[in-house]
């Protein structure tokens, strides 16, 4: 692996969760209701990847995604910083069939992408691990790995209330998501979220995507929460 500077950020040292735990990776997967196979089977669909395509699934997770990738045909580089979720996506996609999946443990920052150019990017729940400062570099990073007019779809939390709102805001979201213990995420695993990790402001992610030469042809904001957003690298930039 590449050597980087002292001063890098280390994204293998876990923030929130412990991922290197297989019940945590269990308790992620079960709880990773918007990310079932009809959800991602869609979402390749939505995207139009199919054979002859290559796609770079970053922060993988439990491989969803990246099986329903492979599984239309597309070379998939599946890449995330645990490998705990890694060892239990690819028992998955070996059950599924899944046979054109390639995986690296790496991360936005780490991750070198020794293959042709990519046609798309995704990366969903994981791109809140860093701080803005390093969503910034990871974004950059991903546009030097993707083709002119390749797409990059981010779907995370990302927040688009008013900022001076952001007290009542949290707490509003908090008890409307959260969960008793055995049915979900609770309300102890949101706080850890707001605490712990770097979800921010849609105003900052557009600014950020637009100076790292993608153009935004959707952005998405569903509930005050969360975003979607559909980019394309710029033919110039």
């Amino acid at each position: 692996m590449k050597s980087f500077p002292a001063w890098y950020y280390d994204e293998f040292k876990q923030v929130g969760v412990d991922f290197e735990d297989v019940a945590q990776v269990e308790a992620y997967d079960r709880n990773q209701t918007s990310s079932t196979v009809e959800s991602e089977q869609a979402l390749v669909a939505q995207l139009g990847i199919s054979a002859n395509h290559t796609v770079i699934d970053l922060g993988a997770g439990t491989g969803t995604f990246a099986i329903q990738a492979s599984l239309a045909g597309a070379r998939v580089h599946a890449v995330d910083v645990s490998r705990t979720m890694l060892a239990y996506t690819q028992n998955r996609a070996n059950k599924a069939g899944a046979t054109s999946i390639e995986f690296q443990c790496a991360g936005f920052l780490t991750y070198e992408h020794r293959a042709g150019l990519a046609d798309f990017i995704v990366t969903k729940s994981a791109l809140h691990i860093l701080p803005d400062f390093w969503k910034m570099v990871a974004f950059l990073r991903m546009a030097s790995m993707l083709k002119t007019g390749g797409i990059l779809y981010l779907r995370d939390a990302v927040f688009s209330f008013p900022a001076a709102e952001y007290e009542d805001r949290i707490n509003a979201w908090i008890e409307r998501v959260a969960k008793p213990e055995d049915q979900g995420w609770t309300a102890g695993d949101f706080e850890m979220h707001v605490r712990q990790e770097h979800s921010t402001f849609g105003w900052v992610i557009e600014g950020m995507l637009t100076r790292a030469g993608f153009t935004i042809l959707e952005a998405n904001y569903p509930v005050p929460e969360y975003a979607r957003y559909v980019c394309q690298k710029a033919l110039t930039f």
